[in-house]
């Protein structure tokens, strides 16, 4: 195994399946001579060509139509949407046509496309670049959508999303790609959807989380089991469609308590969904109620210290946890 940065892993990935595959090409905004905003598809333009690797203009909803079109036609495009609050712009072709055309054609059109996308606060983008808005796109029926945590998980996930005949969201955080790790080489490598990893064993807690809180779950899992000897369970949904909430009750009939960390806003949010889904499931194993760690109900400030504040931290999952003892 090498050990590579997330955003290596996903070029990797790309690099491997695009050799495998003639009829996968990218699209995107500045993923050819500039090599992506976040350095994902660096060099793939001088081995592949220009009919491969496509700069595309600034339009969003053109990039994902086309992008639906060509798959329609029988290629894999992968789309590129830089950060996923651009993805507005193309919500429509998203959810009334990549997600819905299977269902409306009575499972004579597939849309094998890929939507990349970059999510989440922590890099001082501001409050139009720091959105967390994977439980957005899972609420529709139609798209699987996919949140990486590991660079492993990262490579594995995304070749998986190639083999699959319908649109795949595919959502990293901005903060993961320089995170480094262990990443098989072996070019069948893939990763199910739908099979949540649980990192860390423990018999007290479970800590829920995805993407970016995976790392937050683990901090506050660490600080617990020193400071407070509380061995908390921690798990990495890796897909939230589908949703392997399985895994997640079967750890809470051991440990008898749950916090879920989420980095979007609680009001509606996606772990409101894991919440409930537990309450449904193993009510009768909880010593208490699910707590939900989620950023403030603010748009996320510029100011690096205003930032971490309305994030959540290790230390709001860790009281969040004791507060059930």
């Amino acid at each position: 195994m090498a050990v590579l940065r997330m955003r290596d892993a996903l070029r990797e990935a790309l690099r491997e399946e695009m050799r495998r595959n003639p009829k996968i090409f990218l699209m995107g905004e500045d993923i050819g001579k500039y090599g992506g905003s976040y350095a994902v598809t660096a060099g793939l333009l001088e081995e592949f060509g220009e009919e491969r690797v496509r700069d595309t203009p600034i339009a969003e909803s053109v990039i994902v139509g086309a992008g639906i079109g060509a798959a329609m036609a029988g290629y894999h495009p992968m789309v590129e949407l830089m950060t996923i609050n651009f993805s507005f712009l193309a919500l429509d072709q998203i959810v009334n046509n990549a997600a819905k055309l299977l269902y409306m054609s009575n499972g004579q059109i597939n849309v094998p496309l890929v939507i990349r996308m970059a999510s989440g606060g922590g890099s001082q983008l501001g409050a139009t670049h720091s959105h967390s808005l994977e439980g957005l796109y899972a609420h529709f029926p139609g798209l699987k959508v996919v949140c990486p945590a590991f660079p492993a998980d990262a490579k594995g996930l995304l070749k998986r999303a190639f083999r699959d005949q319908n649109t795949v969201i595919f959502i990293e955080h901005t903060a993961n790609y320089g995170l480094r790790g262990e990443v098989p080489d072996d070019p069948d490598f893939l990763i199910e959807f739908g099979q949540a990893n649980i990192v860390r064993e423990g018999r007290d807690v479970t800590i829920v989380g995805y993407s970016g809180s995976v790392h937050q779950a683990l901090r506050a899992a660490e600080i617990l089991a020193e400071q407070e000897e509380v061995e908390a369970e921690v798990i990495d949904l890796r897909t939230l469609r589908p949703l392997d909430i399985a895994t997640v009750v079967e750890s809470v009939k051991k440990t008898n308590r749950c916090v879920v960390v989420e980095d979007d806003w609680k009001f509606g949010g996606f772990a409101g969904e894991i919440a409930a889904l537990v309450m449904e499931h193993a009510f009768d194993w909880l010593d208490a109620p699910v707590a939900r760690v989620c950023s403030k109900d603010v748009p996320m400030p510029y100011n690096r210290t205003l930032e971490y504040a309305a994030l959540p931290s290790e230390e709001d999952v860790v009281d969040a946890v004791l507060a059930m003892f």
